[in-house]
C-alpha cells in the first residue's frame, strides 16, 4: 500500500460461525462454503447439541447454523438452552424438515431464522448476515407453515409429537423407567420429563399410562 492510499473503512465486518450438524459431509460443504466466501470466518464445528453448547461457550460466534435432528442432544435442546443462559450467538436453523413438529419448536426455543438446506448459496449468506444484525429470516415454505399455525384455532390434542417425543413415547408404552429411556436415548433424565411434559400436554393426558393408550386409540403407537 502506497503512502496516499486511504485504508476502506467501509469494509463489512466478518461474521463468525459455528457449524452444527452430525453428518460431517454436510459440516465440511458449509466450512468450504463460507471459507471461500468474504465477510464469514468458521470458528468451529460440532456434532451435536451438546458439544454445540459447549463450543459456543469457547468460541463465542455470532450466528450459529444448527440441525435439528442429531443424536442425543437434539438442535431444539440446544436452542432452548441458548436462550435459557442468554448466549449472543444468534441461531440460524439449517435441516432438511419442514414439518410443523420441528419447525414450530425451533421458532419458539428462540431461534432467529430457519432455513432448509436447498436453499441457494447467495440465499443462505443473505440469510447469516441478516441472523447476525438479529433479523428473523424464514424460508418461504416454514413463513406459510407458520401462518397457518398462527391463524388456525388451538385445539387439545392437535398438535403432533415430534419424531424424539414419539420415540419417549414408544419406550414408556415398553416400561421403560424415566432413568433407563435416558439412558436408551442419550438424553438426560431432565430432557426425558421436560419431553414427558410436552406428550401429556400434546395428547391431552395427565399420566404416562393415560398418554400411552391415547396414543394407541390415535394410531401414534401401533
Amino acid at each position: 500500500m502506497t503512502r496516499d492510499t486511504v485504508p476502506d473503512e467501509a469494509a463489512e465486518p466478518v461474521i463468525t460461525l459455528l457449524v452444527v450438524d452430525d453428518h460431517p459431509v454436510v459440516r465440511d460443504g458449509l466450512r468450504g462454503m463460507f471459507e471461500s466466501a468474504p465477510g464469514f470466518r468458521v470458528l468451529g464445528e460440532a456434532a451435536d447439541g451438546a458439544a454445540a453448547l459447549r463450543r459456543a461457550e469457547e468460541l463465542d460466534p455470532d450466528v450459529i447454523l444448527m440441525d435439528l435432528r442429531m443424536p442425543g442432544t437434539g438442535g431444539v435442546e440446544a436452542i432452548r438452552e441458548l436462550t435459557r443462559r442468554g448466549a449472543r450467538a444468534r441461531v440460524l436453523v439449517l435441516t432438511t424438515y419442514d414439518t410443523d413438529s420441528d419447525t414450530l419448536p425451533a421458532i419458539e426455543a428462540g431461534a432467529t431464522g430457519y432455513l432448509l438446506k436447498d436453499a441457494p448459496r447467495e440465499e443462505l449468506f443473505a440469510a447469516v448476515r441478516a441472523a447476525a444484525e438479529g433479523r428473523s429470516v424464514l424460508s418461504p415454505a416454514v413463513a406459510s407453515r407458520l401462518v397457518s399455525a398462527v391463524r388456525a384455532p388451538r385445539t387439545p390434542g392437535a398438535e403432533p409429537l415430534s419424531a424424539r417425543e414419539r420415540e419417549v413415547l414408544a419406550l414408556v408404552a415398553k416400561g421403560t423407567s424415566n432413568r433407563e429411556i435416558a439412558r436408551e436415548l442419550f438424553i438426560s433424565e431432565a430432557t426425558v420429563k421436560t419431553h414427558l411434559t410436552h406428550i401429556f400436554a400434546k395428547l391431552g393426558a395427565k399420566d404416562r399410562a393415560a398418554a400411552v393408550a391415547t396414543a394407541y386409540d390415535r394410531g401414534i403407537l401401533g
